[in-house]
């Protein structure tokens, strides 16, 4: 850059306010983004916006725990802004929108520190326009969340239950949101509402019954219909058993709640350790697993596309104490002994499953180790 650019520059913010320099710092930068080779990346421009101006949407999924608030704060505080906030213009509200960073735009507006820092403004980039409709913001909120690992079960479940609402097929969920349809599946049927599945049966056979010919909301980008890729994992399979979710023992255990009624998050939390860190506990508990969920043991026990020994580890609490799998991160609290220790109990479990019904056994290699694993797993 020139030194007469400069000058040119430093004597058109100069005695402005704070609002005016923002706003002429702004207008600078967008004028450059124009010209940029990078203008089609949002990140190519970081607006500054005034935080009363900037509103969060209703259905982010992904909350975060209070202490992992505090250390948002502290890194925030510590290290700066390092990431924007996603954002689109809500012309109906007059406001601008998050998509992604919600606890970002949060910090910055209730941290005492952070705010009078950046005086009262948020760094935001705006999401490419074709990605402005409601069902391509919710998609890519949950795209930005999962690529973190972070979503919450019962809140992901009705999102996906708003967009069969508007007549999405199952496939098309999938594709969108980066999950399989069986996980599509299992997200519907947490919500509670049964009457979407009637009788249908998970076989091979099944093609989704939400479909209706030309009659679904259009997404404003061409998707491009690469159904294999979006099936039930090893639908195929010749020794795969399915069960409709109606049959589940889980299901009916309260699996897949969000909370244990009358218990704290910690009371459930410290159940989850007891129970694996316990082997006499543990294992009592996979017996009974294996042998009083028969119908949910064929239903994910023979499915090879996913972790199943976490299953059977997430099972063991639920069917021993009523903690639903919804706390299955405390997972993460265990040493690395323990989860070593308590992989290897559960293995021993699953093989017993596998001989009992004449199926081969696994190494703890084999019974981890596969091409995409979930959450919901």
């Amino acid at each position: 850059m020139t030194q007469e650019i400069k000058e040119l520059i430093s004597n058109l913010l100069k005695d402005k306010d704070l609002k005016d320099t923002v706003n002429i710092i702004n207008e600078l930068r967008d004028h450059i983004h124009t010209l940029s080779p990078f203008k089609n990346e949002p990140v190519d421009f970081v607006k500054w916006i005034a935080n009363d101006e900037v509103i969060a949407n209703d259905y982010n999924p992904n909350k975060v725990a209070p202490p992992e608030m505090e250390l948002l704060e502290i890194s925030i505080t510590n290290d700066g802004y390092t990431q924007p906030i996603v954002t689109w213009p809500n012309e109906e509200k007059g406001k601008i929108e998050v998509i992604d960073g919600f606890h970002r735009h949060r910090v910055g507006k209730e941290s005492k520190i952070v705010n009078q820092r950046i005086q009262g403004f948020l760094p935001t980039v705006i999401i490419r326009k074709e990605q402005s409709d409601k069902n391509d913001r919710i998609a890519s909120t949950i795209r930005h969340n999962r690529a973190r690992g972070k979503h919450q079960i019962n809140a992901m479940s009705e999102i996906v239950i708003e967009l069969k609402n508007r007549n999405w097929t199952n496939q098309r969920i999938a594709k969108q949101l980066g999950m399989d349809e069986e996980e599509v599946l299992r997200l519907c049927q947490i919500s509670g509402l049964e009457h979407l599945f009637n009788d249908n049966d998970f076989s091979k056979a099944w093609e989704s019954s939400d479909y209706i010919e030309n009659n679904y909301e259009l997404l404003t980008d061409e998707v491009v219909d690469e159904m294999e890729m979006y099936r039930i994992p090893l639908e195929k399979d010749d020794n795969r058993i399915f069960h409709t979710f109606d049959k589940w023992e889980c299901h009916k255990a309260g699996f897949y709640q969000s909370k244990k009624v009358g218990w704290t998050n910690q009371q459930c939390e410290d159940e989850y350790i007891r129970i694996l860190t316990n082997e006499d506990i543990f294992k009592e508990s996979l017996n009974k697993v294996i042998h009083e969920w028969i119908n949910s043991c064929e239903h994910y026990l023979t499915n090879r596309a996913m972790n199943r020994i976490a299953w059977l580890g997430q099972a063991s609490v639920c069917i021993s104490s009523g903690v639903p799998s919804t706390y299955s991160n405390t997972w993460f609290q265990l040493s690395k002994d323990q989860q070593d220790k308590a992989n290897l109990i559960a293995l021993e479990y699953l093989n017993k499953w596998l001989r009992d019904n004449n199926r081969e056994e696994l190494s703890i290699e084999e019974a981890i180790s596969v091409n995409r694993q979930t959450e919901l797993y």
